[in-house]
């Protein structure tokens, strides 16, 4: 089974076509270089908008049965950064120890980490993760938090992701 990855940025100038959008092809490139298994991105590019942004997570989750949702951008502590907000508002449960991971992770690369608020959460089968804008700051926090990516992908009850062991090991229990 081919499994399904909503890549989101959050930006307004990159949604206006004002600023390239350098995030949501850093995750592409960053999950092309560590699958193994077959995966295709679902990929949007969106403004810091609350409604816009929620609705394209139920999208993503509900109707393009994406198993997991990255997104990229608005979690900083600026009046238009919603990300957060937008996923806890369509998550039933939250995933607080990925974004305590990534924030601890980027601290050690520049103090103002401190001001990022990434976070994830859980919808029906799909795991919705938020990271920072920066490709730099994103491959850091993808390293951090992937290894246990598809074993939480497996207790939702999704498709098999398998990474190159050689780049990244993800953690699954061993068999007894």
């Amino acid at each position: 089974m081919t499994a399904r990855i909503g890549i989101v940025t959050v930006s307004d100038r990159a949604s206006r076509g004002e600023y390239e959008d350098r995030g949501g092809p850093a995750i592409r490139d960053y999950l092309d270089n560590i699958l193994t298994s077959e995966w295709e991105a679902v990929a949007r590019v969106i403004p810091d908008e609350r409604p816009q942004v929620e609705a394209t997570l139920r999208e993503l989750c509900d109707d393009e049965g994406c198993c997991l949702v990255i997104t990229t951008g608005g979690t900083g502590p600026s009046q238009r950064d919603i990300t957060p907000e937008a996923t806890e508002a369509v998550c039933e449960k939250m995933m607080p120890g990925f974004g305590e991971l990534m924030r601890t992770v980027s601290l050690r690369a520049v103090a103002t980490a401190i001001l990022s608020r990434q976070t994830a959460g859980i919808r029906g089968k799909s795991l919705l993760l938020n990271l920072p804008g920066q490709p730099k700051a994103i491959g850091e926090c993808l390293d951090a938090v992937f290894p246990a990516i598809p074993y939480c992908i497996d207790l939702l009850e999704g498709p098999y992701l398998t990474t190159d062991e050689s780049k990244l090991v993800a953690f699954r229990p061993k068999k007894k």
